[in-house]
């Protein structure tokens, strides 16, 4: 019963309203998910740096963040903060070490995710009171993807709520449950991966990344995902570059895309969709079961425009 949106961003001259209007997409599916909601945006790198976006101890504002950091390191690391979440940026060379020193001296502190793009926001309460918290209707990007949680598989907390992010650049949102989680997360933890929560999509996200880390494409491992995952699901996906989709082999779960020239757009139901610019011209499809769909920005084009 929960609701995912996700917005791909054809055409630059609309980057800006991206937050915007992702945040109008969740706020239609509050009633698909009152418990929590959450969301990721990817946006212009900087140069040689990592974007850790890091959540605070339940309800804890992340203020101070930045002189504490400056005070530990000498650095000068920029934040910002928003609510109980922060996004650092931190150089590429000393990821490691900064994670390490933020694990050291901020107990409580988790990383929700890392990339060079993508940036993480999720929490408690309806979707429109989560979007408000963390600024999103004023986040300009080129991608996003977005949930609304009714919470069947863990508790209702921060960190059940979506997306789940187990790679750099990638996450995942989901509607629906796994049958075989409890399975994949031992053989995932056999292979290194580690999980935080018993929530079954954060297994599938690990599947995901893992997948990709062998070399295999996002396409290839969302049809992995056909015969390793069991179960009732719909993905929406993000990755650096890109956004996928993918129903398993019933689809009893619904759905429906828009693509036009400037967009592709997901919704679990159309009313999700209708105030998206150009939707009466949009070509309106329910995607197939068991059939995967990926879009990707060329990458010699998003590197020429993280490099301007």
């Amino acid at each position: 019963m929960c609701g995912i949106v996700g917005l791909f961003l054809k055409d630059p001259a609309l980057e800006p309203q991206l937050g915007r209007l992702t945040a109008e997409m969740l706020e239609v599916m509050s009633d698909r998910g009152p418990d929590s909601a959450g969301f990721a945006i990817y946006s212009a790198p900087a140069p040689k740096s990592v974007k850790l976006t890091l959540r605070g101890p339940e309800g804890k504002a992340l203020g101070d963040l930045a002189a504490e950091l400056s005070r530990a390191t000498g650095l000068d690391l920029p934040v910002t903060v928003r609510g109980d979440h922060a996004v650092l940026l931190v150089p590429a060379a000393r990821e490691a070490e900064l994670r390490e020193l933020l694990a050291e001296r901020l107990p409580g502190l988790r990383v929700a995710g890392a990339g060079k793009r993508m940036e993480i926001y999720k929490g408690v309460g309806l979707p429109a009171a989560v979007s408000a918290r963390f600024g999103l209707s004023g986040i300009a990007g080129t991608h996003a993807i977005g949930h609304t949680r009714m919470a069947t598989e863990s508790a209702v907390t921060t960190a059940g709520a979506h997306p789940f992010s187990t790679g750099a650049d990638q996450c995942l949102v989901h509607n629906g449950s796994l049958s075989n989680h409890n399975d994949v997360r031992r053989r995932l933890r056999r292979e290194g991966l580690d999980f935080e929560t018993a929530n079954d999509t954060e297994v599938a996200a690990g599947y995901l990344s893992w997948r990709m880390a062998q070399g295999a494409g996002l396409g290839e491992a969302l049809e992995s995902a056909l015969s390793d995952l069991d179960g009732f699901y719909t993905f929406v996906v993000g990755t650096e570059n890109g956004f996928g989709v993918l129903r398993d082999p019933v689809a009893c779960k619904p759905a429906v895309m828009a693509e036009t020239d400037h967009y592709v757009a997901f919704g679990t139901e159309y009313r999700a969709l209708v105030d998206l610019p150009g939707i009466e011209d949009a070509h309106i499809f329910e995607p197939e079961p068991a059939r995967v769909y990926f879009w990707e920005r060329p990458r010699a084009v998003a590197d020429e425009r993280a490099a301007a």
